[in-house]
């Protein structure tokens, strides 16, 4: 591998950095040829490679080295040693982009050596599909056009969204982040329901992810709001209503609730570490 500029470099092959580089050149933002990747599973790289026909560099440094954005896509408790390795490679016209989870901007940018330009996001795993919601905020030495540049990247995957405060990372995890999970225990909860009904699995399944596939598709597409399309199909005296009537009655609203609360405290505490 040559030394040559890289316009994208990846530190981490995972699924998520691989979601991201099908996303760019699907909406032919960067070819094969700009991007490269590191990652300490060999596996991966070559599995990245294979896919998608992009470089791998020699390792973190040269990777840093020869990228004009870095895109940090490794799991939280190895980062430290990644920023350290990276840090003595970093130039100021260079972009780093993490989507390391509850790793906050002013540890990105002290672990980078407080010069780099840092755009941080929490993206969710949809991105997958392209179906993403990911949301970014600049460190302090970011410009307009770091944000501008990071927000092409993750619309590549779906849609993605700027704040201005850092701290509504946090409740964005907990809502955002970790909100797939909650569906799909919800789903697991319609299927089993079903099944105690006397419907087979299969057949449950069935009717649960096409529920969910049509009922999404009309909160996107009518631009009604969540309660109104409830009430529209809520006859009074009909079987929604004796439905709902029994979620109200199990706390639903309240234990949705205390999900995001208490996934938005965690993102919390793993930011303070």
């Amino acid at each position: 591998m040559t030394t040559r500029t890289k316009k994208l470099g990846f530190i981490g092959a995972g699924n998520m950095a691989g979601a991201l580089i099908k996303g760019v050149l699907a909406a032919r933002l960067y070819r094969p040829s700009d991007i490269w990747v590191t990652d300490t599973v060999a596996d991966q790289c070559r599995r990245i490679r294979r896919r998608y026909g992009v470089g791998a560099a020699e390792d973190n440094r040269a990777l840093v080295r020869g990228s004009r954005i870095v895109v940090l896509a490794v799991k939280p408790q190895v980062l430290a040693d990644v920023l350290a390795e990276a840090r003595r490679e970093v130039r100021r016209t260079q972009l780093f982009v993490s989507i390391a989870a509850g790793v906050p901007l002013s540890r990105l940018e002290g672990g980078l050596g407080g010069a780099a330009r840092v755009v941080r996001v929490m993206p969710n795993t949809p991105a997958l599909l392209g179906k993403g919601m990911s949301v970014l905020v600049k460190g302090s030495r970011a410009t307009d056009g770091d944000l501008r540049a990071a927000l092409r990247l993750f619309r590549g995957v779906g849609e993605a969204l700027t704040v201005d405060d850092e701290e509504l990372l946090d409740p964005v995890t907990g809502l955002s982040g970790s909100g797939p999970a909650y569906v799909y225990r919800f789903a697991e909860a319609l299927i089993e329901a079903g099944a105690a009904q006397g419907l087979g699995a299969d057949v449950a399944g069935r009717l649960v992810f096409r529920t969910m596939e049509g009922a999404v598709a009309m909160l996107l597409e009518t631009g009604m709001t969540p309660r109104q399309l409830r009430e529209m199909v809520s006859s009074p005296g009909g079987t929604t209503l004796a439905g709902l009537a029994a979620l109200e009655r199990g706390g639903f609203m309240e234990s949705v609730a205390g999900a995001v609360a208490a996934a938005t405290s965690r993102s919390r505490e793993l930011g303070a570490r």
